[in-house]
C-alpha cells in the first residue's frame, strides 16, 4: 500500500510529545511490512532533513489567501519519505504552536496548508495514494478538503482516510471571520466558528484513539473533550489501537545512559542502576524506591502523589519525581522533599538521560492518570523491569495486569477511584510483593516480557486501512 501520513510532529525531526514518537515508529513498523509511507511534516524552525533532498514547488489554493507559494522537500531515510512542507511565513517560528503562552492565531491557516500541500503533492505527482492518515485536529484539514473541495477530483476524490485522534482536548478551533482562509464550504462549522477536530472526525471514513478502553470512555459524558457526540454517532467506525514502543530505542540490554545494562536473563545490572540512582539523587536506597516521569499537568496525577506521599514516606517508601510543566501541581511533594532529602527526590526539569537512569534504576513506576489515552511511560517501565503503579484507565488497562487480581499473569498494580487513599492502597501491595523477591522477580519478568513491538499495532493499522478503502468504494 501507498499510504500519506499527515501529522504536526514527527521524531526525530519536530516533537513536544509522544505523537511524534509514534508517527515515526508506526512509519518505520509499515515500512517493514512492505508499504510505502510519506510523512507529511511542517519544514519548522531548526530542522535538519535528511540529504539528499528534492525540491517542488507548489501553488498552494487557499481560500481567500488565494494561491500560496510553498515548496515540498523530499527525503528517504529512516524506513519512509519524509516531505518537509516549506512555507516561512508558516512555519519559520521560535515555536510549533504558541507564541507567548498562547496558540498562533492563524494555526488553523498554517495546518490547513500542511494538508492541501499534501494533496496538492499527490496531485502534482499524479501517485494516488491508498490512503490518508491524519493525526490530531492539525491533520483534520487534509481529511475535510479530500471530503469538500477535491470531492469531484478524479485522482484524489475517493481516497480513503483515517483520523487517529491522540488528544481529545486539542480541537483547532477558528473563529467564523478566520474561517474563509481555510477554503471550505459556509455549511462547514457553526455560525461562531469551525471546530477543526470535529469536522475531521465527521469526513473521515474511520475514526480511531490510541487504546480500546480509551475508545470506550470517550464516548462517555465528559470523557470525550466535549466530542462524545460524533464519537458516538461514528458507531464501528470509532475504535481503538494501542500504540506500540519503540524496543529498539528502550532496551536496558542495550541502553547506554543506564550505570549498567541487563536484560530479563540477567536482572544483576538493575540493582547497580538502583544503586546508582540514590546516589545521584541523594537518597537513602532502603524501602521500596518508586519513580514518576511526566508532564506536570492535573491529568497525570502529581497532586495525587503529593497527597499520598507522607503516608507512603512513613511507611519506609522512597520517591523520586521528575518533570516539567504546572509547578503548582509539584510544589507540595518540593515541600517534602526539602524536609526529608534522603526520602523524596524532585526534578522540576527536563532531562532525558536522567529520565532512562529513573526508568531503569526504580523498583516500581507510577502512572495515577485522571485519564490516558495510551501511556507509554508504563510500556517503558515494563521494559526495564520496573514495576508499574496505575490508575485503571485507558490504554493503562490495556497494558498492564494487576498482579492482585490475576496473580499468574500480573504485570503491575493498578487502582480505581482517582483518590490518594487509593492511590497508597496500590503502592502497599506492591511494596508487600517486593518483600517476597521470588514474587517479585516473576512479576519482573512478566513485564518484561510483554510484547509491546510496533509489529502488531501496524498490522491492526493496516487492516483498519482496507477497511477504511471498502467504507470510502461503497460510499
Amino acid at each position: 500500500m501507498k499510504i500519506a501520513m499527515v501529522a504536526s510532529e514527527c521524531e526525530p525531526f519536530a516533537k513536544t510529545g509522544g505523537l511524534a514518537d509514534v508517527v515515526d515508529a508506526l512509519s518505520r513498523a509499515l515500512g517493514r511490512l512492505g508499504h510505502e509511507v510519506d510523512v507529511y511534516l511542517p519544514f519548522y524552525r531548526g530542522i535538519a532533513p535528511p540529504e539528499p533532498a528534492e525540491r517542488t514547488e507548489l501553488l498552494v489554493p487557499m481560500g481567500n489567501a488565494g494561491g500560496v507559494p510553498v515548496t515540498v522537500w523530499s527525503a528517504v531515510g529512516r524506513g519512509y519519505r519524509l516531505r518537509l512542507v516549506d512555507h516561512p511565513p508558516s512555519f519559520d517560528r521560535p515555536d510549533y504552536y504558541v507564541a507567548d503562552g498562547r496558540d498562533y492565531s492563524d494555526n488553523g491557516f498554517r495546518f490547513s496548508l500542511l494538508g492541501r500541500a499534501a494533496l496538492e503533492m499527490m496531485r502534482v505527482e499524479r501517485r494516488p495514494v491508498d490512503i490518508v492518515h491524519g493525526h490530531d485536529w492539525e491533520a483534520a484539514p487534509a481529511i475535510l478538503s479530500l471530503r469538500t473541495r477535491y470531492a469531484d477530483d478524479p485522482l484524489l476524490g475517493k481516497i480513503p482516510t483515517i483520523l487517529t485522534c491522540h488528544n481529545l482536548a486539542y480541537h483547532g478551533w477558528v473563529p467564523r471571520e478566520l474561517a474563509g482562509q481555510l477554503d471550505l464550504p459556509a455549511r462547514i462549522g457553526a455560525p461562531d466558528g469551525v471546530d477543526l477536530l470535529r469536522e475531521g472526525i465527521l469526513a473521515a471514513d474511520l475514526v480511531n484513539t490510541v487504546s480500546p478502553t480509551f475508545a470506550r470512555e470517550s464516548v462517555q459524558p465528559g470523557m470525550g473533550a466535549g466530542l462524545e457526540d460524533v464519537l458516538t454517532a461514528a458507531g464501528d467506525r470509532y475504535f481503538g489501537i494501542i500504540n506500540g514502543l519503540d524496543t529498539e530505542l528502550w532496551n536496558p540490554a542495550t541502553d547506554g545512559d543506564i550505570a549498567a545494562r541487563y536484560s530479563a536473563t540477567d536482572l544483576a545490572g538493575k540493582q547497580i542502576c538502583r544503586a546508582a540512582l540514590c546516589a545521584e539523587l541523594g537518597l537513602d536506597p532502603g524501602g521500596p524506591l518508586f519513580a514518576m516521569v511526566g508532564r506536570l499537568d492535573p491529568q497525570k496525577g502529581f497532586d495525587l502523589l503529593a497527597e499520598a506521599a507522607p503516608v507512603l514516606l512513613a511507611a519506609g517508601a522512597r520517591i523520586c519525581v521528575l518533570g516539567t510543566g504546572d509547578q503548582s501541581l509539584i510544589g507540595g511533594l518540593q515541600a517534602q522533599a526539602a524536609e526529608q532529602p534522603a526520602r523524596l527526590a524532585v526534578e522540576a526539569r527536563f532531562d532525558r538521560g536522567l529520565a532512562r537512569r529513573m526508568y531503569a534504576g526504580a523498583d516500581a513506576f507510577l502512572m495515577p492518570s485522571r485519564f490516558e489515552p495510551c501511556g507509554q511511560g508504563q510500556m517503558i517501565a515494563m521494559r526495564y523491569g520496573t514495576v508499574p503503579v496505575v490508575r485503571a484507565t485507558g490504554g493503562l488497562v490495556d497494558t498492564v495486569v494487576d498482579a492482585t487480581t490475576d496473580p499468574a499473569a500480573g504485570t503491575g498494580f493498578s487502582f480505581g477511584p482517582a483518590d490518594p487513599a487509593a492511590l497508597i492502597d496500590a503502592c502497599t501491595r506492591a511494596a508487600w510483593a517486593m518483600s517476597d523477591p521470588q514474587l517479585w522477580r516473576w512479576i519482573q519478568l512478566r513485564a518484561m516480557e510483554a510484547d509491546f513491538s510496533w509489529s502488531g499495532p501496524a498490522r491492526d493499522y493496516v487492516a483498519a486501512y482496507r477497511r477504511a478503502a471498502e467504507i470510502a468504494t461503497s460510499g
